[in-house]
């Protein structure tokens, strides 16, 4: 057979196998969109109504940021994770901040935070964006940094980076499903490092090149919502999933820029942050849940071990994004970890 004829045939099998999946698929979603569902009608856009935006950021990236409560009270400043947005800490900054100042702010290049003019879109620059953020908010502190994904990656960086800031302005952390390195190896899971050498060229040609990355994504508009939907659920979450907050994540991570799916992306692939957990020298909780498929419980222990002050969690039957899925278990975990580091500092003062 010609080269071109194996080149036609491999297409048409492409196209039949993911065929194949919408339909068999789509039954799946529409029997879980169909199901109760107690966070239905839930206004995950619900934004605090303090904007302190747009912030400068060092290289004169403006960063959108809303804060809401008492502005004497201790802070929580929160960092979302890859493609996402700062709504994604709805419950947690509606619950907490009658008691905290809850900062919440986009990432470069996510959501309402312009494209940084250089186009940097490394982790050294994520974790320079969050010095210029506690700097223009939260002042001397005292503070917990509570980052989710890319979020806690850009902690990682930002503490590499600053380590004198823990024990002074920055009393604690969460590290919630995030990871300090070899985030490809850990979409992989067992599957291993001779898999992701070979899967390593497949991910560089997207990743270079935006075109490509463009083709996809209009290719996923094609397919339409149901397969983003299985794509989203699979992914992020675990099997008792809200239909409601499956739709909202996707449709936020689906309309990400073309930018951080390219550049950003490839920022991740290359992390390896571990010498950074040394240097967060405060409490420091990680937070995975068990059906994680990004950042598995493999590299929540891995991190857990190397902090010089680090404690554990597992939520079960929880996916990637375990603040949402799980908000209750979740924000118990936060609560009471913000009253043993940020409490007895307000209680001195």
């Amino acid at each position: 057979m010609s080269a071109a004829r194996r080149a036609a045939a491999g297409a048409v099998a492409i196209a039949a196998g993911v065929a194949g999946a919408v339909l068999a698929g789509r039954g799946s979603v529409r029997r879980h969109r169909t199901r109760p569902d107690p966070e239905a009608g839930e206004a995950f856009g619900t934004l605090p109504v303090e904007d302190l935006g747009p912030i400068r950021s060092f290289d004169g990236t403006d960063l959108a940021v809303r804060a809401a409560g008492p502005r004497d009270a201790p802070a929580i400043v929160f960092s979302h994770g890859f493609t996402l947005d700062m709504s994604t800490w709805h419950y947690q900054w509606r619950e907490l901040s009658g008691r905290y100042r809850c900062v919440l702010f986009d990432q470069r290049g996510h959501g309402r935070s312009g494209n940084p003019p250089g186009g940097d879109f490394s982790l050294d620059a994520v974790g320079r964006d969050l010095r210029a953020v506690l700097d223009q908010t939260v002042g001397s502190g005292p503070v917990v940094l509570v980052g989710h994904s890319l979020g806690g990656m850009g902690i990682l960086s930002f503490a590499d980076r600053y380590p004198a800031e823990f024990g002074e302005r920055v009393r604690g952390v969460v590290l919630a499903d995030t990871a300090a390195s070899d985030v490809l190896l850990g979409l992989l899971g067992t599957l291993g490092a001779s898999l992701e050498r070979r899967l390593r060229p497949l991910t560089d040609r997207v990743l270079f090149d935006p075109h490509r990355a463009e083709r996809i994504q209009r290719a996923m508009d094609r397919w339409g919502r149901d397969l983003a939907f299985l794509i989203g659920r699979t992914t992020n979450f675990g099997p008792d999933a809200s239909a409601a907050q499956v739709e909202y994540v996707t449709r936020i991570s689906a309309g990400a820029r073309v930018e951080v799916w390219t550049q950003m992306l490839r920022s991740l692939m290359e992390l390896d942050l571990r010498r950074a957990l040394e240097t967060i020298t405060v409490p420091a909780l990680v937070i995975v849940g068990d059906r994680d498929a990004v950042t598995p419980k493999t590299s929540a222990v891995a991190m857990r071990e190397a902090l010089p002050d680090g404690r554990g969690y597992v939520i079960t039957r929880a996916g990637h994004v375990a603040m949402l899925e799980q908000h209750r278990v979740f924000n118990d975990l936060l609560d009471g970890f913000l009253e043993e580091v940020l409490v007895p500092q307000q209680a001195a003062g």
